[in-house]
């Protein structure tokens, strides 16, 4: 009898570091279908904002070599279940019902348009922060914290992935490993 107590701690101690890694997986799960919501809805507006501008384009009324916007969207897979957050309210599902005379299409584009503000919404907090502390090197980490993204690897790198979009068009400098400051004004 003197074994079977240990091999049911063993068994008590695996179970409860089974279910601590079922809650940091569920977390790091939430924080990564967060990520690629705002990367899809960055990609779509980039890809409508590529096809205008090829409309625009004199040569692309002249030239059938045109490069022309690539959808990159699986087709044949499912979008991964998500679980209800906050804003999934009974009045918001009733919100699209209670506009019948609204096509599919004004729909569609209604939501990109919401997920895109919310997706810019990130680079105007972040070019306000970096108004703020001007000439000073700051982290990602701490440009996170500031802006209250903080509370997972999925939102520090969202983050991150947007300064260093901000740095590749001018916006704000890398000044050396991981440390950023506000581009300086001619």
């Amino acid at each position: 009898m003197g074994s079977v107590t240990p091999t049911a701690r063993n068994i008590e101690i695996t179970a409860e570091s089974l279910r601590e890694d079922l809650a940091r997986l569920e977390v790091q799960k939430q924080a990564l279908e967060r990520e690629l919501s705002a990367v899809t809805a960055h990609l779509d507006s980039v890809q409508r904002a590529l096809s205008a501008l090829q409309a625009l384009m004199p040569m692309a009324a002249s030239s059938s070599a045109a490069p022309t916007p690539v959808d990159v969207r699986p087709t044949a897979e499912p979008a991964p279940a998500r679980r209800a957050t906050p804003a999934d309210t009974p009045e918001d599902a009733g919100e699209s019902r209670a506009r019948p005379d609204r096509t599919d299409a004004e729909a569609e584009a209604e939501a990109e348009a919401d997920s895109a503000s919310k997706y810019g919404k990130l680079t105007e907090q972040i070019l306000a922060y970096f108004a703020e502390v001007a000439d000073t090197d700051v982290r990602a980490r701490d440009v996170a914290a500031a802006l209250g993204r903080d509370t997972d690897s999925g939102s520090i790198n969202a983050v991150r992935s947007t300064l260093d979009r901000l740095v590749g068009t001018s916006r704000i400098r890398r000044v050396g490993r991981g440390l950023y400051r506000a581009a300086k004004r001619p």
